[in-house]
């Protein structure tokens, strides 16, 4: 059950639906799954949400049907951060975040999911950005629908991510300015291509030793594959990353962990920062 208590100036109303999508940010389809829900209330009395009128102290009450076909699974999740409208987890490596049709289960939403079920609260899944299956580190999820739209309207979440290369990037920070495409005929690979979608990764190093080096980056757009691709085009692949020309010599997977979230918390309008440390198997290649 989602509740919103009104405020509004003394005396003054205002329709439902400019309400909820200018003060509570749901979006034009959230709103149509409100209207039609049959479960909308004002002050615990079912009403029709696109006749009615609020005033300030009025209680909104509604409850959306969950249309995901995921199965709940009861798996491990280190989680992070948790609040009523965020939850935080740290992702391991091998873990898709979505089920394909090929492997339904052991995602991240399965576990998400059946944390829910465990609980016993009715909500569905819902991600604010993505990782690749052996990406570790910091996912945001959104524990309701409006939540997960304000943060992708307002673009408030900074990411930061690091990554394990070969060699040295010259100079030794700066900014990756190169548009990403699919590389067809292929479904999986991208690449930098001048028809493709502008991609920015913002890059510093923070530890080398000439043979391997840690760099900290920070995306300004979010294409798919962005920083593996970005890396593979300037001659230093990501470790591990075998599909974009990465050696698997000392990783067994690409050596990408998303290590900090920043963002606004979009009730609360309160900055914060959440935090991961390196994981060991990249660790020890500091230590070779």
């Amino acid at each position: 059950m989602t509740e919103h208590i009104i405020t509004l100036p003394e005396g003054e109303e205002c329709p439902t639906k400019a309400y909820l999508m200018r003060v509570c940010g749901i979006s034009s389809g959230l709103w149509k799954r409100i209207k039609h829900s049959g479960t909308f209330a004002v002050n615990g009395i079912p009403a029709i949400a696109a006749h009615t009128m609020l005033r300030t102290g009025d209680m909104v009450s509604y409850e959306l049907p969950i249309v995901s076909s995921v199965t709940p699974e009861r798996l491990p999740l280190a989680i992070v951060y948790e609040d009523t409208d965020l939850l935080i987890i740290d992702k391991p490596a091998g873990q898709l975040v979505h089920p394909t049709t090929k492997e339904a289960h052991g995602t991240v939403a399965n576990a998400v999911l059946g944390l829910y079920e465990e609980r016993g609260t009715r909500l569905d899944f819902h991600p604010c950005h993505r990782l690749d299956r052996n990406t570790t580190g910091l996912l945001l999820i959104a524990e309701h629908p409006e939540i997960q739209y304000q943060i992708a309207k307002q673009d408030t979440l900074a990411r930061e991510y690091l990554a394990l290369i070969e060699g040295m990037l010259t100079p030794t920070e700066g900014t990756i300015d190169a548009p990403i495409a699919r590389a067809l005929p292929s479904i999986i690979l991208r690449h930098v291509s001048p028809d493709g979608k502008p991609a920015r990764t913002h890059y510093r190093t923070e530890w080398t030793n000439a043979h391997h080096s840690l760099l900290r980056l920070h995306l300004e757009t979010g294409r798919t594959h962005q920083i593996r691709v970005h890396l593979a085009h300037l001659g230093h692949p990501l470790l591990g990353d075998d599909l974009y020309g990465g050696s698997t010599a000392l990783m067994s997977r690409h050596a990408l962990h998303s290590t900090r979230l920043t963002l606004t918390h979009p009730r609360t309008r309160k900055c914060f920062t959440i935090t991961s440390p390196l994981p060991d198997d990249m660790a020890r290649i500091l230590s070779l």
